[in-house]
């Protein structure tokens, strides 16, 4: 194979595409050659913004002869479909979260991608950040002996205020706990391992919320999911967690998870982010000792990039579509716990994948 950038479709061109693109246009072991949406036009535009040099439909996307990896940033209503597609045309895909909406179309997708011999990959991708990658060393270092517990917490008042169209965060696959679950579920699993199982309740405030800022301010939209989840998660290798996940809080704290361990507690960075300094409070101190954090920050995409190195030099990447479906399966299982009232056993496993090494380099030209 000639050495080259590794091809990539963008197939999705809303809010959270800008975020994705500025790294995806920057890293030199990429090249987005084009851009899809079912909105044309609104794909034309984002392309246009970032100098590249074709857009148009899904399709025109799926059929690009020098497209190797499909990243999928459409609703979460949409990801199975896109995928399902752009695995039928031969692409790597990689997916925004949450993986699907449902155990039955996540397993369908992860088999039809093995026969046809691709890969997937699953955000989020702030697990591979060096917050939480300097975080994972500390812990296996054993700097906090033998991990026995978390918690996490999210609160906000939710994100109509600020988002120009938040609807869909309200709908099915969204809310706080599949929108904001993944990337606390994702972080634990990284130390503890796949969930055996959980229990949790669940609450809806408010039926109606409106948007609170942008061209579509003062529009009233229904809420179709809880908007406060808590919930307890308990470990195959052993270990809990407790979770709080909120749309209804008046004062926000996001951000907020800690590890405590047998001879310390260990406060994580912001799940939602890929910096963050650590902090380490051991048996018997007063407060906490600061720890910098090392490794890369570039952003949402570097999950793409480790995927793309890691399929050329044929070694298997580290944010799967098993550890998204198993996020996703641990997701469902909390849901189904707030409306059975009951423990829910959760199938699915994955193994946590190595840590990064502190040096690797999403500016460099490697491929």
């Amino acid at each position: 194979m000639t050495a080259r950038p590794m091809g990539v479709a963008v197939v999705g061109a809303g809010n959270i595409s800008k975020q994705y693109l500025k790294n995806l246009t920057a890293f030199p072991d990429l090249k987005v050659h084009v851009i899809a949406d079912l909105f044309e036009e609104v794909a034309a535009a984002r392309a246009k913004e970032f100098g590249i040099a074709e857009s148009g439909g899904v399709e025109e996307a799926l059929s690009h002869p020098d497209v190797d990896l499909v990243v999928n940033l459409t609703v979460p209503a949409a990801h199975v479909e896109v995928a399902a597609a752009a695995v039928r045309a031969g692409k790597h895909v990689w997916t925004e979260k949450p993986f699907s909406l449902d155990r039955e179309s996540g397993l369908g997708l992860l088999k039809a991608a093995n026969a046809a011999g691709v890969r997937l990959g699953c955000a989020p991708d702030t697990f591979l950040g060096a917050g939480l990658q300097t975080a994972r060393r500390i812990i296996e270092r054993g700097d906090i002996g033998i991990p026995l517990t978390a918690l996490a917490l999210f609160q906000t008042p939710g994100p109509e205020s600020w988002h120009p169209n938040p609807a869909f965060l309200f709908q099915a696959g969204a809310g706080p706990l599949f929108d904001i679950g993944p990337y606390y579920l994702t972080a634990l699993t990284q130390t503890f391992g796949a969930v055996k199982r959980v229990a949790a309740t669940g609450s809806t405030a408010r039926p109606i919320r409106v948007i609170g800022s942008g061209p579509l301010a003062g529009q009233e939209f229904p809420v179709e999911v809880p908007t406060h989840v808590g919930a307890l998660v308990e470990f195959e290798k052993g270990g809990s967690a407790q979770g709080i996940f909120s749309f209804e809080s008046p004062r926000s704290r996001g951000g907020f998870l800690e590890i405590t361990g047998t001879e310390a507690t260990l406060a994580l960075p912001d799940p939602n982010n890929f910096d963050g300094d650590i902090r380490i409070s051991r048996s018997g101190d007063e407060g906490w000792t600061a720890i910098p954090a090392r490794g890369a920050t570039h952003g949402r995409g570097m999950g793409v990039l480790e995927m793309a190195r890691s399929i050329r030099a044929g070694v298997p990447h580290r944010a799967t579509g098993e550890l998204g479906f198993h996020v996703l399966d641990t997701l469902v299982s909390i849901s189904e716990s707030t409306e059975t009232g009951t423990f829910i056993d959760v199938d699915s496993s994955a193994t946590p994948p190595p840590p990064l090494p502190e040096e690797w380099d999403p500016t460099a030209s490697t491929l």
